[in-house]
Order: structure tokens, then C-alpha cells, then sequence
């Protein structure tokens, strides 16, 4: 272990050089950082994984379930789990996608559930990330090149591999694909998650492509590659649905292939993520999904949600405007960290301004109880320093099944006491190592 402690500087120039970095606007600019890698793990034996694996993939199915029921029959609503004009109001349904199944009924075939640890060793899940979650890619490069700085780390410790993720994505796309070649479609150069696209493209084998290497002609999508034109059965896109495509949605987006959707619909190409998940990881649906999995798979919640408030009921409201200042406001549309407020950092004022939005705005707002979970021991230099820490993890669900990554993105804070991680906040990252025995 002391051999991989002592590369860390040495790895991160690695990852610097191999444009390791992620990229946010800011003021209308586009910023370009390092994210930083510290190479202290954290550390999941067999059996506690074993455990949140059985919770991970049943949380997915029961989404899953969700949406093939949200895009058909809407039983859920009809039943009154769910209010309709809470499913239907959130900007995550898309009226294009209705009474469209893909293939295997599958949507969320990549699907990144955030959770934390408390203190008392409980997992919890914040958020479920069923559009186009990232960050499989930093611990995939970063135990790459830990092996190369310390490989006697590994041959004496009981780290399961990680390297299978290209694999498991793979059979995602390919147990969905009607017939034709996969490809990962990137907005380009200048997306936040851009070394991700072309590294999982490296894993796979499947080219990296963008809006004009494709196009559709008699409801079949195409790829002009090196070797002519070819059909494209599954499509890993990493753009959002309202860039999809400009027939069906934006009308201005210049990164989009004009009438993949009509090739979607028309049952010609798989599309990975499918177009509408955002239904399903509107933070405000997240209340429900405890409730999703008793009602399509009959079983108890193996993980347990964080303590949660819909302002929209009026229960919940009351206690919100009550204990505000000891509470978490979070804007059900927003990611990355941003729309996230801490009441107890609110000043008398702002906590009155609050009170009323929550009042006149209570569909567009949770609110939750601040989970204190665990810090982990970060590397600042030749000191070791605790720090606020979550867990991605990613669920691939295939026509064969659901199955977990054994490992995942641990994401710290790089400040003191904060419980914000986010990489677009600063953060930085870490390896999970999951134990084989």
C-alpha cells in the first residue's frame, strides 16, 4: 500500500496527461479541470456489497418497471400511488416517448444510484440517475494505472476486478440491438464528460461518433465510418434528449441526428439510455420510488431513501416551513450539486423568502433531513485529513438481467466539514475497492 500512496502524484500527472478532466460553464465560459485522484481507497468487504448489490438491483428493476408502466398504462397513477399531476408535470416526461416500449423493456440500461453511508453504517440512496450518468470512466483509468505504480498492492489484497465494465456495457447494447453496429455518440470536444465518451469507447471497441457521422434514411439509422456506410442497431448516447433530435425536440440543437427518433419508434435502434428516463430521477419522484418497489415487485425496500419532504403535500409542507433551518433544499430539476441549499446556512430573511416558495412552488422543491455520513481519510499532501464522502454506483441492466459494478465512483469533498462532493463543486475522487472475500 505504501508503494500506491506514495505514486499519487505521480498517477495524477498520469491522469492530467491523459486529459483526465472534466469541464463546466461557468459565466457563460467553458472551464476545463483536473479531477483530482487520491489513492487512499475506500473499502467494501464481500458481504456488505453483497447487500447493496441486492438493494441496487432491485431499485432498478422497480424503476425500470416505472417507466415501461408510466409510458403505457399508467397504472400506477390509476391507482393512486403516484399523483398524476405530479408524474405528468415533471419536465422528465416526454409525450414523444408515450406508449413506446424499447427493446427487452428496458430504459434505464446505465442507470447511477448516489448514496451515502451514515455513521451508524446505514446506505442510503439521495438520488437515482437514469439519463446519462457519468463516472464510470475515473475509477476504470485510475485502478488501471494503480496496478501499474503498485501492482504488489493488488496481488496482496482481495480487490475484486473492475475491468469488466466495457464488458457489462457490451451486453447491454448488444442484447438490445435489433441488428446493426453499437456506437457511442458524443456531443464532441467540449462536453463536461467528454474523456469519459472517448475512454469507454477505447474499453468497448465501439467507435466514437457525432451527429454528423450519422444520419437516417427509411426510419433506419446509419454510420459513415472508415469502412463505408453501415446500419446502427444500438446507440450509446451521451447527449441529452432535448439535443436528440431537432425533429422531435429543440428544434435548434446542431448536435443531434434529425429523426433518430422516428428510427427509435420504428423499432430500428436501441437508444442507451432510452429517451424520457427523466421521469423516473426527477428528484421529486425519488420520494416515491420505496412505494414503486412494493407495488411492481411486492417486496420491502432493501435500501432506505433519505428522510424526504414533499412540500407538495400539505403534511409535508407544514413540517418544511417548521424546520426549515435544519433542513436541505434541493431543486428537483437541477444536478451536479447546483440548486442545493442548506437551511441552517439561510438568514432569518432569506428562510422567510424560502417559507413562501415553498408555499407557491411546492412541486418544484424536496427537502430532506441532513444525513451526517461517514468521512473517509483523504490524502492533502503528506497529511491525512477526513472528509465528507458519497458512492456511485452503476447498475447495467441487460436483456440477461440486472448486475452491479463491483466498484464504483467515491466522490469527496475537498473542504473541511462540507457535504457537497460534487466534481463540479470541487470535489475529487477515489478508487472503491470491493473485496472478493
Amino acid at each position: 500500500m505504501d508503494a500506491l500512496l506514495s505514486n499519487t502524484a505521480a498517477i495524477n500527472q498520469l491522469l492530467a496527461r491523459y486529459g483526465v478532466k472534466f469541464g463546466i460553464y461557468k459565466d457563460g465560459q467553458f472551464h476545463e479541470q483536473l479531477f483530482p485522484f487520491d489513492s487512499l481507497p475506500r473499502v467494501i468487504s464481500a458481504e456488505e456489497f453483497a447487500e447493496l448489490e441486492n438493494g441496487l438491483i432491485q431499485r432498478v428493476d422497480a424503476l425500470n418497471a416505472f417507466l415501461r408502466d408510466i409510458y403505457s398504462k399508467k397504472q400506477i397513477v390509476a391507482d393512486g400511488v403516484i399523483p398524476e399531476d405530479f408524474v405528468f408535470s415533471s419536465g422528465g416526461f416526454l409525450p414523444a416517448c408515450d406508449q413506446f416500449i424499447p427493446p427487452a423493456g428496458i430504459f434505464s440500461h446505465i442507470s447511477g444510484i448516489d448514496l451515502v453511508q451514515a455513521k451508524d453504517k446505514t446506505w442510503y440512496v439521495l438520488e437515482d440517475n437514469l439519463r446519462i450518468p457519468s463516472g464510470a470512466s475515473y475509477p476504470l483509468i485510475a485502478r488501471r494505472l494503480s496496478r501499474m505504480a503498485s501492482p504488489e498492492t493488488f496481488k496482496n489484497n482481495a480487490v475484486s476486478s473492475n475491468s469488466n465494465y466495457g464488458l457489462l456495457l457490451r451486453e447491454a447494447m448488444e442484447s438490445v440491438n435489433p441488428g446493426g453496429k453499437c456506437v457511442i455518440m458524443t456531443p464532441g470536444r467540449y462536453n463536461a464528460a467528454f474523456f469519459e465518451h472517448s475512454y469507454l469507447a477505447e474499453v468497448t471497441g465501439y467507435p466514437l461518433v457525432m451527429h454528423n457521422d450519422l444520419f437516417v434514411q427509411d426510419n433506419k439509422l446509419y454510420f459513415k465510418g472508415r469502412y463505408g456506410v453501415q446500419q446502427v442497431g444500438a446507440v450509446y448516447r451521451r447527449i441529452s434528449d432535448d439535443f436528440l433530435d431537432p425533429l422531435t425536440f429543440r428544434a435548434d440543437s446542431l448536435i443531434g441526428v434529425p429523426g433518430i427518433m422516428n428510427a427509435y419508434r420504428a423499432g430500428n435502434v436501441a437508444i442507451i439510455n432510452a429517451p424520457g428516463n427523466g421521469v423516473a430521477d426527477d428528484k421529486g419522484i425519488y420520494y416515491f420510488v420505496p412505494k414503486m418497489i412494493e407495488y411492481y415487485l411486492h417486496e420491502k425496500p432493501i435500501l432506505k431513501n433519505a428522510p424526504t419532504y414533499l412540500p407538495f403535500y400539505e403534511e409535508d409542507r407544514k413540517y418544511c416551513l417548521e424546520n426549515l433551518e435544519k433542513l436541505v433544499i434541493k431543486d428537483v430539476a437541477e444536478a451536479g450539486g447546483y440548486g442545493v441549499l442548506f437551511g441552517k446556512d439561510l438568514s432569518a430573511e432569506e428562510l422567510e423568502d424560502w417559507k413562501v416558495r415553498l408555499q407557491t412552488e411546492s412541486r418544484r422543491f424536496i427537502l430532506q433531513e441532513v444525513i451526517d455520513f461517514i468521512d473517509l481519510p483523504v490524502l492533502e499532501g503528506a497529511e491525512v485529513k477526513d472528509r465528507k464522502a458519497d458512492l456511485r454506483a452503476f447498475v447495467i441492466t441487460s436483456a440477461n438481467g440486472t448486475k452491479v459494478w463491483h466498484s464504483g465512483l467515491t466522490r469527496f469533498s475537498r473542504v473541511a466539514d462540507s457535504f457537497v462532493v460534487n466534481s463540479s463543486q470541487g470535489g475529487g475522487f477515489k478508487d472503491t475497492w470491493v473485496l472478493s472475500r
